[in-house]
């Protein structure tokens, strides 16, 4: 990572608490330990523009349409545990939306790369000619 983490304040988290599905014996039925953490990325003055962005993008299918993230946890039986895994998850995400792409460069093929294709296809078109008709030359 390029830089201080830059930590997203509680004030602008907002958890919702359901019950889990899969194991976890009678206490899975009871207990609501699975975190849904929902982040207003849109609406949050935390970061510019391009950031923001860049963080909808990588969010993907994570993001609303009005620019909310929503992360749901529910990977361990505490509700705590995934409070926690929640919020880091949004976070390395955020880490990650911090990071300014490489820009592309555009590159020309090598002439010996051209050359090569251009060997390979002409001898694709040989084996392609002699596959024509046989005849009958008396």
């Amino acid at each position: 990572m390029t830089g201080p983490r830059r930590a997203i304040p509680e004030e602008a988290l907002e958890f919702r608490f359901f019950r889990a599905g899969g194991p976890g014996g009678q206490n899975v039925n009871k207990v609501e330990t699975a975190v849904q953490l929902r982040f207003d990325a849109a609406g949050s003055s935390l970061f510019g523009e391009e950031v923001r962005d860049r963080l909808l993008r990588l969010a993907g299918s994570r993001a609303t349409k009005d620019g909310v993230i929503v992360i749901t946890a529910q990977r361990f039986r505490t509700q705590e545990r995934n409070r926690q895994d929640a919020i880091e998850r949004l976070q390395d995400l955020v880490d990650r939306a911090h990071e300014r792409p490489k820009p592309r460069k555009a590159t020309k093929p090598t002439k010996a790369s051209k050359e090569r294709r251009l060997v390979g296809k002409a001898v694709r078109a040989t084996v392609k000619k002699s596959r024509g008709r046989v005849r009958m030359d008396d």
